[in-house]
């Protein structure tokens, strides 16, 4: 388990990360969101003691990391996954990590195995693609067989294999009963791995919740309907208290109905029905809607022509 309590990190007047206080439980994928510049990489990084809290605390199973004997055999992390010597081989870099942990060196090469390496286990990391690296990166997590294992985007530079295996390895990890702490942008990875979100804006806490209470509380949910019978059905729906929304197309909506209550409706009056859906946001429409005041960076779309007078060229075709 990891505890974080009133957790803050200053550079200067630069407020990075302000009284963060969460924990992340054991059994379950906890996911680690928030916009660039939120925060999440200086929490963990904290976690892990590699940077000093200007105030609050960390605890793992209860213990400062700088007080865990063997740390790798306690908690497992990748944060960077290009923190390796690139002129030694994946075997040797593995084999440094265990001998300065009392790792068997017979776990080196169950590692390599699990993360698909080994036939590459000789070659130097220099050589090695951003994917190769990321399993790499992976396999010095599990070195230590650790209860807790963190992983800040652990599918960047994955293929779809490597993404379906790294997804199933993080379920398995958590059906375990391990703590597993996972920190990703791409929303639609996260949706399918995280039971449980740590949201976090400017360095404070936005949401600390299950993943479908995140959708819930920050999307708006509708039951879709379409009929050749709309008028008819309108005048039901209104009859019956219902609130209906039309979309367009010949398209209703109803906010917060349920499907089952509509479709009963439909067939005491004869009414036939070409759609009935419910309706709900995405975990990635939820986190814009959450966000959307904490993101620090706003991208803004430029015509050509808008570029064209920003940069105060008269462009003529001509370089």
């Amino acid at each position: 388990m990891i505890e974080v309590e009133g957790l803050t990190k200053r550079y200067g007047d630069k407020v990075a990360v302000n009284n963060l206080s969460f924990t992340v439980r054991p059994g379950i994928v906890t996911g680690f969101l928030g916009p660039n510049g939120a925060g999440k990489s200086t929490t963990m990084r904290m976690m892990l003691g590699l940077d000093r809290p200007t105030a609050g605390d960390v605890r793992i199973d209860g213990t400062h990391y700088d007080r865990l004997k063997d740390p790798l055999t306690y908690i497992g992390a990748l944060l960077d996954a290009k923190a390796v010597h690139g002129g030694r081989s994946a075997f040797n870099h593995l084999l440094c990590l265990a001998q300065s942990n009392g790792i068997p060196r017979g776990r080196v090469h169950e590692v390599l195995d699990t993360v698909g390496l080994t036939a590459v286990a000789r070659k130097k990391a220099k050589g090695f693609s951003l994917g190769m690296g990321q399993r790499l990166g992976i396999a010095g997590a599990l070195l230590g067989d650790p209860r807790i294992l963190m992983f800040d985007e652990p599918v960047n530079g994955l293929d779809p294999e490597g993404i379906h295996w790294i997804r199933n390895l993080m379920k398995s990890l958590a059906a375990q009963g391990r703590t597993v702490f996972v920190s990703s942008h791409l929303m639609s990875e996260m949706a399918l791995t995280a039971e449980h979100l740590v949201v976090i804006g400017q360095g404070r806490l936005l949401a600390d919740t299950t993943m479908a209470d995140f959708i819930a509380r920050n999307s708006r949910s509708f039951v879709r309907i379409r009929t050749p019978q709309r008028e008819r059905l309108l005048d039901v729906l209104h009859g019956a208290g219902v609130t209906v929304v039309e979309s367009g197309s010949g398209v209703l909506e109803v906010d917060g109905g349920k499907p089952e209550t509509i479709g009963e409706l439909a067939a005491r009056h004869q009414i036939v029905l070409h759609e009935l859906s419910p309706q709900q946001a995405s975990l990635e429409e939820a986190f814009m809607q959450l966000t959307a005041e904490s993101v620090e960076y706003h991208a803004h779309s430029e015509t050509p022509r808008d570029l064209r007078r920003s940069w105060g060229e008269d462009w003529t075709g001509r370089g």
